[in-house]
């Protein structure tokens, strides 16, 4: 497993699991449980879930989930975020508790702002320090935020204090290289990648059924996904949070760690899937 350093110091796996459309039908429960127990005994350190998932019912999931596991408090990183409309000062608090108790937990590593809305930057930044000094959270992001979102966070009194941006990135979606990733880099902000294997290929190029992938897949005796995942979690200050509730897949995906491409492998990956040479607008879903 590896990690990365937070600029708090604090670190986080490179590698987690998403659970964006989870606890959204309650016949897929028990799967859905099952599958975030087999992802924890496979080592997998870092989850990532929301109060807007399932309106809430994601997050009870990974509660349940972090029952049937012997595993320190320590020893795993939890993500959730809050609604743009719950992050001002009457809201917050009552969302942060929420979430905990449906978790089951006393504090999260992380809490990021879902996306931008009508509260004032000003106004969540503050809470969330207030929510780190008592000890409710570890740290605090964003999510779906663009490089001039950025900027002007970076401004506000304490906004150098976000730790990381989350954002829909894959190899068919690449338009952060061109200047947020950068400007992240340089401020030393951690990106978050949701959707990297593109929903398995519905967003925009279906990058699993690549040839030149595949061809660096057949090199490396693994798949087209683990060869993105890969390029992905091989990037400095890039984390990957894919999401699955197949057993064989999750395995996939743990397993993409083992491969580190090659320059070669990178030059072939950067040709295909080129970086963008103008600014693009931020892809969401």
């Amino acid at each position: 497993m590896n990690y990365l350093t937070l600029k708090s110091n604090n670190k986080i796996p490179k590698f987690g699991i998403g659970t964006w459309g989870i606890g959204e039908n309650e016949s897929k429960r028990e799967k859905e449980i099952k599958s975030i127990i087999f992802s924890l005994k496979n080592d997998v350190k870092l989850i990532d879930t929301a109060e807007m998932y399932g309106n809430g019912a994601a997050e009870k999931i990974v509660g349940e989930a972090l029952k049937h596991v012997k595993i320190k408090r320590e020893d795993i990183f939890i993500t959730s975020k809050v609604y743009p409309h719950n992050a001002g000062k009457d809201k917050i608090f009552n969302s942060l508790e929420s979430s905990l108790k449906r978790l089951n937990l006393d504090y999260l590593n992380l809490y990021l702002l879902h996306w931008r809305g009508r509260i004032p930057l000003s106004e969540t930044i503050e809470c969330m320090e207030k929510a780190k000094s008592e000890g409710l959270i570890k740290d605090w992001g964003v999510s779906n935020f663009d490089t001039n979102d950025m900027k002007e966070l970076e401004n506000i009194k304490d906004g150098d204090k976000c730790v990381v941006n989350q954002v829909l990135y894959h190899l068919g979606s690449r338009g952060i290289d061109f200047d947020l990733a950068p400007y992240m880099k340089d401020k030393n902000i951690a990106l978050m990648a949701y959707s990297p294997l593109a929903q398995a290929g519905i967003l925009h190029k279906n990058i699993l059924d690549n040839a030149v992938l595949m061809k660096i897949a057949e090199k490396y005796n693994a798949s087209a996904s683990q060869i993105a995942l890969s390029f992905i979690i091989n990037t400095a200050n890039y984390i990957a949070i894919p999401k699955s509730v197949s057993k064989s897949h999750i395995l996939e995906n743990i397993n993409s760690q083992n491969i580190i491409l090659d320059d070669e492998d990178i030059e072939l990956i950067n040709k295909e899937f080129p970086k963008p040479n103008k600014k693009m607008p931020l892809d969401m879903v």
